[in-house]
C-alpha cells in the first residue's frame, strides 16, 4: 500500500540513458501520460515554473479535461518551458522515490529532450551556444571586440545578432574577461600570502563561467581561501558538461564528465578536496555525473570530495573558526539562493557564510530566477524568463538592501536586470564570495 508523498526522504534513480527503453517512442509517451496525469491530480507545483500552469491549462481545456485527451503532439511546449532548475523535485512534489508513482519530472523532460535529438527536432543555435569552452577562447581572445559588439546599448549590432543567432536582443550578455582566471591564477597564486597556515588543501575548479566570464568570483575565492590558510591550487580541465545536460546530449555530458574527473582525481589522490565556484557546476560533479555513470567509481569517488565554496568556508568557520579581520561592510545583503544551490541540499550556505561578518543585514530570497542557461538568452523563450524571474527580482526590490548575491552568475544577471527600485546597480550580481572578500578588505 502506497504512502502519502514526502514521508521519506527523496531518492533519485540512475539516468539510464542507454536502454532500449529510454528512448522507445511508445514507452515514453506512456510514461509521459501516466506522469501528466498524476501531476494533474496534485497541482501542488502549480506555481513553479511555466511547464506546469501549461499543463494544467491545456488539461483543462480538453475534451473531456483529462490527459487522456490530449494529442502526443501537445506534450511539446510543456517540455520545453522546463529549465532543468529540479525545484519541482526537491521541493514541491510528494510523489518522488522512494514512493510508488516514482516521479521525476526534470529527469522526464530531459529523456523527452533526448528523444527530440536523436530525431534532430531541437535548434541548433542553443547547441552551438553550450560550446562554452570553444566560446570562451574565442571569447577571451577577442575580449574587447566581443564585448563591445554584444553590448546592450550596441543597438544595431544586437538587432543583427538577433536576427543570425535568435539570442534576444534585449538580454544583458555576460562579458568575457581579458585573461582566464586560469592565466591569473598562473600569475599571481605565488604572491598572495596573509601567514595563516590550517592543515587544508583545496584545488578550485573554476568552472567556466568563472574561468572565461567571471575572473573576479575566483579572485575572491582564491584571497579568501589563502586568508584563511589553506593551500590553494587550480584546474580547469573544461566545462562539467551542464550546458550539454540542458541540449540534452548525455553522451557528450560523460564524455566532458570522464575528461575532467581524470584530472580532479589527481588532486584528490594528493590529498586536496576539490571547491566549485559556481552552483551548477557543484551540482553536476555532486549529483548529475553520480546519476549518469552509477557505476563508474571514478565518478562516485570525485562526487564525496567536492564543496560548493561557500560550503567550504563555512565548514572552516565551524572547525577552525574563520582568520581574524573580517569588517562591517556598507550595506544589506540580499541572498538569492539559486534553484541549483538549493538542489544539493546543503542548506543556505551562502547565508551561513556571510553571517560570518560583523553587524551585516541578510535577507535570503529562495525562488528560481528563470534564467535557465540559455533558456533565458533566446528570443523564443527570454519573454517566459522574464515572467517566471519577475517575481523573484520583485522581493529582492522589497528588501532594500545595497548587495545582491547569488552562486549562479546567470541568475543574479538575470535578476539584476530584472531590479528597478534598488541601489543594485552591478553589471552582474556580485557572489557571496566577493561580499567575504569586501569584508575581509582583499
Amino acid at each position: 500500500m502506497s504512502k502519502e508523498g514526502s514521508t521519506e526522504a527523496p531518492i533519485r534513480h540512475p539516468v539510464d540513458f542507454n536502454h532500449p527503453d529510454f528512448l522507445d517512442p511508445k514507452k515514453l509517451d506512456d510514461e509521459m501520460r501516466r506522469v501528466f496525469d498524476i501531476c494533474h491530480g496534485c497541482r501542488r507545483c502549480f506555481n513553479l515554473c511555466d511547464s506546469f500552469p501549461k499543463l494544467f491549462d491545456m488539461i483543462d481545456e480538453s475534451k473531456n479535461e483529462d490527459v487522456e485527451s490530449l494529442k502526443s503532439n501537445q506534450f511539446k511546449p510543456v517540455v520545453d518551458a522546463c529549465t532543468l532548475c529540479d525545484m519541482c523535485f526537491m521541493t514541491k512534489c510528494p510523489y518522488v522515490p522512494p514512493h510508488d508513482f516514482n516521479l521525476d519530472f526534470p529527469h522526464l523532460m530531459l529523456r523527452y529532450r533526448t528523444a527530440q535529438r536523436k530525431n534532430n527536432e531541437l535548434p541548433k543555435m542553443p547547441y552551438q551556444l553550450a560550446e562554452i569552452d570553444r566560446n570562451g577562447k574565442i571569447g577571451v581572445l577577442l575580449s574587447r571586440v566581443i564585448n563591445w559588439v554584444t553590448n546592450i546599448k550596441n543597438n544595431f549590432f544586437r538587432k543583427l545578432l538577433e536576427a543570425l543567432t535568435q539570442i534576444d536582443k534585449r538580454v544583458r550578455l555576460p562579458k568575457y574577461n581579458s585573461e582566464t582566471f586560469s592565466n591569473f591564477f598562473e600569475k599571481n597564486v605565488k604572491k598572495i600570502s596573509f601567514g595563516r597556515s590550517l592543515d587544508r588543501k583545496v584545488v578550485i575548479y573554476s568552472t567556466c563561467f568563472v574561468n572565461f566570464n567571471k575572473k573576479n568570483t575566483g579572485v575572491a575565492a582564491l584571497k579568501v581561501l589563502k586568508k584563511n590558510g589553506v593551500v590553494v591550487e587550480h584546474a580547469y580541465p573544461g566545462c562539467c558538461g551542464m550546458p550539454f545536460l540542458e541540449q540534452a546530449d548525455l553522451p557528450k555530458v560523460v564524455k566532458q564528465a570522464k575528461e575532467v574527473s581524470s584530472e580532479l582525481l589527481k588532486w584528490i589522490d594528493k590529498g586536496y578536496e576539490v571547491v566549485t565556484l559556481t552552483a551548477s557546476c557543484g551540482l553536476m560533479l555532486k549529483f548529475e555525473w553520480p546519476l549518469l555513470l552509477p557505476d563508474n567509481g571514478d565518478i562516485k569517488k570525485l562526487s564525496k570530495h567536492v564543496f560548493d565554496i561557500d560550503e567550504y568556508i563555512v565548514d572552516i568557520a565551524n572547525k577552525e573558526g574563520l582568520a581574524p579581520g573580517l569588517s562591517e561592510i556598507d550595506g544589506g545583503v540580499t541572498v538569492h539562493n539559486a534553484c541549483h544551490a538549493r538542489a544539493q541540499n546543503m542548506g543556505i550556505k551562502a547565508r551561513d557564510m556571510l553571517k560570518n561578518i560583523p553587524n551585516v543585514k541578510i535577507d535570503v530570497v529562495e525562488r528560481c530566477a528563470g534564467h535557465g542557461g540559455t533558456f533565458g538568452v533566446m528570443k523564443e523563450t527570454h519573454d517566459l524568463a522574464i515572467k517566471v524571474g519577475r517575481p523573484t527580482a520583485r522581493q529582492i526590490d522589497n528588501k532594500k538592501n545595497k548587495y545582491m548575491a547569488s552562486d549562479c552568475p546567470l541568475a543574479g544577471k538575470h535578476l539584476n536586470q530584472l531590479s528597478k527600485d534598488t541601489e543594485i546597480r552591478h553589471d552582474e550580481a556580485l557572489h557571496p564570495i566577493e561580499i567575504m572578500a569586501k569584508a575581509y578588505k582583499l
